[in-house]
């Protein structure tokens, strides 16, 4: 991971005004931006921490957290909206015990509302990692979540 880390700095360390880049081709490599990576980028690049920090903090792409096994986004577009994405919402932190913008203890799931996912007539719409589940009710929300927990039992 060291070596990687120091690769990717190597390579924009000297073009200025990259740090924006580099935090992307970091994020990029490892899911998101460890402490650790941050520190490293400060040392070698002889900017102060905060800085980073400034940049990682400001522009909501940058994970300051490792990336959940399951990312879970409802779509909160109009159409979605209206037709119950709220409701959705609701039922995935109960069922999973964390609130929008929150993982789960283990890592597994990740919850987050988005703008839109562009299926407005599958409304309403959830994607985990990529899949799109449209037309979901409350009590299809359940057995999405026991599905992607049975991918990870397999795995194993």
């Amino acid at each position: 991971m060291k070596k990687k880390l120091d690769a990717i700095i190597e390579k924009w360390k000297s073009k200025k005004g990259s740090l924006i880049m580099l935090l992307h081709e970091v994020q990029n490599a490892y899911g998101y931006v460890s402490r650790e990576s941050a520190f490293e980028i400060a040392r070698k690049l002889e900017i102060p921490l905060a800085r980073i920090y400034e940049v990682l903090t400001f522009y909501h792409f940058f994970k300051l957290n490792p990336p959940a096994k399951f990312n879970i986004s409802v779509c909160k577009g109009t159409a979605c909206y209206l037709k119950g994405a709220e409701v959705l919402i609701s039922e995935i932190e109960n069922t999973l015990g964390i609130k929008e913008g929150e993982t789960t203890k283990d890592g597994l799931f990740h919850l987050e509302g988005v703008r839109c996912l562009g299926c407005c007539g599958l409304a309403p719409v959830i994607m985990i990692n990529g899949k799109i589940y449209g037309k979901v009710k409350k009590d299809d929300i359940v057995d999405i979540i026991s599905r992607c927990t049975k991918e990870v039992a397999n795995e194993q």
